[in-house]
């Protein structure tokens, strides 16, 4: 794999340190070299934000940049609406083979005055075809993950609601993330209301989706089996081998780039990667950020002695 010109330069000099430490045993910590790598990486894109998180979900071995950083969620905020509709599955407060209405009207959060989504502006555009038509909470899942449709969040967030999303995360552990709305309610935006996250947030919650705690291990499964089905992959697994498992979920908006969620490797080991960007203006310039942070993390794991 191809390093960028900094990360190369730290490699050598952590080479020339364990050659040097010979006999005694290399005493540099691997996760710090991981940590410089990113930095290393980072620093040659200009950017207001980047945030990272990584956890071996077998070692625990882990790397938090900006971990604290308060940033827009984008669609990032899809996955805890996924987690909550399994949830109330699992509770009988609905069946994800019930069918909801597809409508394009939503009430905004500050006054309830009703607004719409525009089809140019959302990456999923068959679903404004069959306004009044019948959808299952199943496909319109489907929809809100793998193309990221915000019509389907939407209407998936009537049913939610996104006070119980947000208490759901805090129990979870994701004590900063706030979900408090659906895509494209202008009045809220701009009266400061969007839905915020930290790079903590996300990958505690996607952990919680790897290891069975975030519903049942069925409901986990199913919805790893969704995330796995991204059809937006310039990010993570841009940065991996062909045929890696990923399963994730990016978020964009104006220079706001975001992508987080599951790798599975050969060998049956996991880690959870979450990359959050802000402030850098070229879209294609952040993916590429976030797959080679994606490919120094997949070659840390790789390497390690387990």
């Amino acid at each position: 794999m191809f390093l960028p010109g900094a990360v190369r330069a730290c490699a050598v000099v952590l080479t020339v340190l364990c050659s040097v430490a010979g006999a005694v045993g290399c005493a540099v910590d691997r996760t710090a070299e991981l940590e410089a790598s990113i930095q290393a990486r980072v620093a040659e894109t200009e950017h207001d934000v980047v945030a990272v998180y990584f956890r071996d979900l077998r070692s625990g071995d882990s790397v938090l940049l900006s971990p604290d950083m308060r940033l827009h969620a984008a669609s990032m905020m899809k996955v805890p609406v996924m987690i909550q509709l399994y949830q109330d599955a699992e509770a009988g407060r609905l069946h994800l083979d019930d069918s909801l209405t597809v409508t394009n009207t939503f009430s905004s959060i500050v006054d309830g005055s009703p607004y719409e989504l525009g089809a140019p502006d959302d990456s999923e555009g068959t679903l404004y075809a069959r306004i009044g038509e019948k959808e299952s909470i199943r496909q319109l899942i489907e929809l809100m993950i793998t193309v990221s449709s915000n019509l389907a969040t939407n209407i998936l967030m009537e049913e939610v609601r996104g006070a119980r999303v947000t208490d759901t995360m805090r129990q979870l552990g994701a004590d900063s993330i706030e979900v408090l709305r659906g895509v494209e309610d202008i009045k809220a935006y701009r009266a400061g209301l969007s839905n915020t996250t930290t790079v903590r947030d996300l990958g505690i919650i996607f952990g919680a989706i790897a290891e069975d705690r975030a519903a049942s291990t069925e409901s986990c499964r199913e919805m790893v089996g969704v995330l796995s089905r991204q059809q937006f992959n310039e990010g993570i697994p841009a940065g991996l081998p062909e045929g890696t498992q990923v399963a994730h979920k990016t978020g964009s908006i104006t220079r706001i780039r975001h992508d987080g969620g599951i790798v599975y490797v050969e060998d049956g080991k996991g880690y959870v990667l979450v990359v959050l960007t802000r402030g850098i203006e070229d879209g294609d310039v952040a993916d590429q950020l976030i797959a080679d942070i994606s490919g120094i993390v997949y070659e840390y794991v790789g390497n390690g002695v387990r």
